[in-house]
């Protein structure tokens, strides 16, 4: 029955989705003009693991069965390579085991961190046998030490699987499958005092792991609390009466110091928390499932924000999502909010219930605060078995977790959204923007900023095919690195040369743009252009101080009577509406004239369609002419005399290529007579038998120069005849016997 509710209200919730769910980006980039740097290497593929080594100065890229150490400011520059495959052997043994060898059986680099000596913890598939490594970075060189690890528990089996890891203070979380099968889950961390969750279908069920974050909370929490790993995935919910799997999003939580119980949950993490994430988009009967998160902290830790995607798990609906969760929400549903409990009902039905008896002190999935130690806990060893057990039963909240405002910072139809990342833009105002770059399945970008509840779409910007998805998404400063299974591309966050007029850069609603008075030109934002010279509106899109252009000037076209005339118009936005005037007034459509998004077309165009056309186009309050032409159908005089004035240059153009000899005459060669070419035929009568002519009459191809001479019935024949215009006029026949001289 509550299954039933909540999807009532998914239902018949229908408020706010409107415009905001038909959010269109006001820009479209090519992939010709998206202005970014590529790198991919011949033969590897996967660029789906990123490092940024800002201390470095470069970019760690792990693919398959290949490292690269890539410039940071230019990744088309490769500053070093380390190669990592698979032996025939393990490929052999993984293809036995049922495996693709040609995909499936080679090494998936799914791990790079920085560690706190220098080296880099790397982690690989390895035709289904995980294995870790270190690297380092010396002399120009990456190198693997050779020190192989067993990866089970922090590096994906399958490379097809999704996982992710976090390094904190040297020592790695990370939550992906156990086993070759992927059907034992955990989140654990890999130390001297390993903890993971319990082998329980009650805490992962059939999860697909997405997000880690160390949030650093001990250092400035009053109340002496520790540091947090906050885990964000999907799984199969217990909780909901259901006949068929229901997936939910969920946010998990451990602490940094938990190290276990002493007999309850020993080696098994005390302090695992999880809830619901709900991310609330009407006319989905089913809630959207979690795809990435990214967390964003402005200031200390209680200013975080997580910002999440979500895609529907039903091809049926075509809505994407993000929504942004706080992460005092986030405590406040752990640390207040009521648990669910499993209730056995008539002997085999389980049902989760909102548990409504007494919570032992400590509560149980606390971390070690001023008030466990007041209680003269100091460890979670310390715990007693009364607060364990109840965590190990009941870890799941009733309460979900909210996003911020209780509703989707943006809901969009189209190719479904596959990361994220968040940065930070600081206006002409001096004023901080979140701004959001959102990866597509269709291998697109979006940049796109929220103003107090208005969502604003800058920019798609296609940087792959539409078959390639985004898979990976990092931000360095002002660059932005998209990675997939083909390529990796670096893009500026601040491209402000893509607004062409002082209206577009205004309209934008760009935070990092201004248009320069002074320039001329839609400038990047910096400290020196905080004055009045620059024009930016943010809240408003406000252009009234743009100047005024003149574009007075119109292209003259002239046509046929009866052709089809188009007439080209292509907008600066998409958001913009698109008006045509022939002499003022303006053009709808009809039979004659079709209106379309970048042209106008005219068919069977007559004298009707001469005139002054011009194409605007209007966006907000404004209005800008793109545009002019003068059209005139051409007449029969002007006709007659063009078609004179191409014969006469044709024919000039024939006769001095025929006095350069670039096109011979054909000649018509008289028979020889014996009074005026005597010597010649006597030549020609001493001439080998395989040597004569069959014809004193030779035909000049105009073509290429040879003569087309008929060859004696002798098949060893293997003179050529070759002929030349004099000066004078004449025909000059030569006998040639070797090839070379053609």
């Amino acid at each position: 029955m509550f299954l039933l509710a909540v999807l009532c209200v998914f239902y018949i919730w229908t408020g706010g989705l409107g415009s905001t769910a038909n959010t269109i980006p006001r820009k479209t980039v090519p992939i010709s003009g998206n202005g970014g740097r590529l790198f991919r290497e011949e033969g590897v593929w996967n660029y789906t693991t990123m490092l940024l080594r800002e201390d470095l100065n470069m970019l760690i890229l792990g693919a398959r069965e290949a490292i690269f150490a890539l410039d940071l400011d230019d990744i088309t520059v490769k500053k070093a390579m380390v190669k990592w495959a698979v032996t025939d052997k393990e490929q052999t043994d993984c293809s036995g085991k049922g495996k693709d060898a040609t995909n499936d059986c080679k090494n998936y680099i799914r791990i790079l961190h920085k560690r706190n000596d220098d080296r880099m913890y790397v982690c690989g598939t390895k035709a289904f046998i995980p294995t870790c490594d270190y690297m380092f970075y010396t002399d120009g060189s990456l190198t693997l030490e050779g020190k192989q690890e067993d990866g089970k528990g922090k590096c994906p089996f399958d490379p097809s699987h999704r996982y992710t890891s976090e390094m904190v203070d040297g020592v790695l979380y990370s939550a992906t499958s156990v086993n070759f099968r992927g059907s034992e889950p955990v989140m654990m961390r890999s130390s001297e005092e390993s903890i993971r969750t319990e082998v329980s279908s009650n805490w992962l069920n059939e999860p697909k792991f997405i997000h880690m974050a160390h949030i650093r909370e001990g250092d400035s929490n009053p109340e002496g609390d520790d540091d947090k790993v906050y885990l964000f995935f999907s799984e199969t919910a217990e909780e909901y009466d259901s006949y068929a799997k229901m997936d939910v999003s969920r946010v998990a939580r451990v602490c940094k110091g938990d190290v276990g119980g002493q007999r309850t949950l020993q080696r098994k993490w005390t302090s695992f928390l999880k809830a619901r994430l709900d991310c609330p988009v009407p006319n989905n009967k089913l809630p959207l499932l979690v795809q990435d998160v990214f967390h964003l902290c402005p200031g200390d830790w209680t200013t975080c924000v997580f910002y999440a995607v979500f895609t529907p798990q039903l091809d049926s609906s075509q809505y994407s999502a993000v929504c942004a969760y706080k992460i005092e929400d986030i405590k406040t549903v752990f640390s207040k909010g009521k648990f669910k409990a499993p209730v056995t009902v008539e002997t085999s039905f389980v049902k989760w219930v909102k548990y409504s008896g007494d919570v032992p002190d400590p509560r149980p999935g606390a971390c070690i605060d001023n008030h466990a130690r007041e209680m003269g806990f100091n460890k979670s060893l310390e715990l007693p078995d009364k607060t364990l057990q109840f965590i190990k039963d009941k870890h799941l909240m009733d309460q979900a977790v909210t996003a911020s405002g209780e509703k989707p910072l943006l809901v969009k139809r189209g190719a479904a959204f596959t990361r994220i990342v968040v940065a930070t833009a600081t206006a002409l105002d001096g004023t901080s923007h979140q701004v959001m770059f959102i990866g597509t399945k269709s291998g697109s970008v979006l940049k796109a900023v929220n103003y107090d509840g208005e969502m604003v779409i800058m920019e798609e910007i296609q940087l792959f095919g539409p078959s390639e998805p985004v898979k990976i998404l990092r931000l360095s400063n002002t660059k932005l690195y998209v990675g997939s299974d083909v390529a990796v591309v670096q893009l500026s966050i601040n491209e402000c040369g893509r607004y062409h007029t002082c209206l577009d850069c205004v309209l934008a609603r760009d935070p990092y743009c201004g248009w320069d008075l002074n320039a001329d030109q839609c400038s990047t934002i910096t400290s020196t252009h905080r004055t009045s010279i620059v024009i930016q509106s943010l809240s408003y899109g406000n252009a009234s101080q743009c100047p005024k252009t003149d574009n007075s000037k119109s292209v003259s076209i002239s046509f046929l009577h009866g052709n089809t005339v188009k007439l080209w118009c292509q907008p600066y936005s998409n958001l913009a509406q698109v008006q045509w005037h022939l002499n003022g007034q303006p053009i709808k459509a009809s039979n004659t004239f079709q209106i379309l998004s970048d042209s106008l077309m005219i068919f069977n165009a007559s004298a009707d369609a001469n005139g002054h056309y011009a194409c605007s186009s209007v966006e907000g309050n404004y209005k800008t002419q793109h545009v002019a032409y003068d059209l005139k159908m051409w007449s029969a005089n002007t006709l007659v005399t063009t078609v004179v004035v191409l014969s006469l240059i044709l024919a000039m153009l024939v006769i001095w290529n025929v006095y350069k000899g670039h096109f011979p005459l054909q000649f018509c060669h008289r028979r020889v007579k014996d009074t005026e070419n005597r010597g010649e035929q006597s030549l020609y009568e001493t001439q080998p038998p395989e040597h004569k002519i069959a014809s004193s009459t030779v035909n000049i191809n105009s073509n290429n120069n040879h003569v087309n001479n008929q060859r004696y019935s002798s098949s060893r024949e293997t003179g050529r005849l070759s002929t030349t215009v004099g000066s004078s006029g004449q025909i000059t026949l030569k006998y040639i016997d070797d090839e070379s001289e053609i």
